[in-house]
């Protein structure tokens, strides 16, 4: 995380509500997730929430028709200065959860997932940031954290989000590209 990254988020305007909506798009084991952890660490004292998209998918088959449940659970309430939140999703179970998990109106807010820089998102957005990785070292990563028997259903969700970051230009659109592959 470098110091101009960091300055750069906390130069842009607010645009949802008082926040600063921060959108951390790319494809799955780019490195999506550990670079939000970086950045709220980054932040240091200001106040900081995380969303992490793939807590507010229904499963496999819902990977970008979740950000209606985003928009109306957690961005629309923070956009008017009231906190918001989810159940999320237990993939072991295959059915959200019964935790509530509350998102306050921070400061600056991060969402990170695959398809979290997307069009819809983008008006609310102080800033977006692409993070990518070769393909070798994000199949890599996904043998590590997901294992081999998830490998089946994540070539499918791979195809999927190659077909959505080509339609909506996320990549060639965002603010900040990142090389996640460090």
């Amino acid at each position: 995380m470098t110091s101009e990254e960091v300055a750069r988020v906390l130069a842009a305007e607010p645009r949802l509500g008082r926040s600063r909506l921060v959108l951390v798009d790319g494809p799955s084991g780019a490195g999506k997730t550990f670079y939000a952890a970086r950045l709220a660490q980054a932040l240091g004292e200001r106040s900081v929430a995380v969303v992490h998209t793939d807590d507010l998918l229904d499963g496999w088959d819902d990977q970008f028709t979740y950000w209606a449940r985003l928009e109306r659970q957690v961005l629309a309430p923070i956009r008017l200065g009231a906190p918001g939140g989810y159940h999320p999703y237990d993939w072991h179970l295959r059915r959200f959860g019964t935790e509530w998990i509350t998102v306050w109106p921070a400061e600056i807010v991060i969402v990170e997932g695959v398809g979290s820089a997307r069009a819809e998102g983008r008006a609310w957005a102080s800033l977006t940031v692409y993070v990518d990785a070769p393909a070798r070292v994000r199949r890599a990563r996904s043998v590590l954290r997901d294992g081999p028997a998830m490998q089946p259903a994540l070539r499918a969700w791979r195809r999927r989000e190659a077909i959505h970051f080509a339609a909506d230009g996320t990549a060639a659109l965002a603010d900040v590209r990142i090389d996640g592959a460090g």
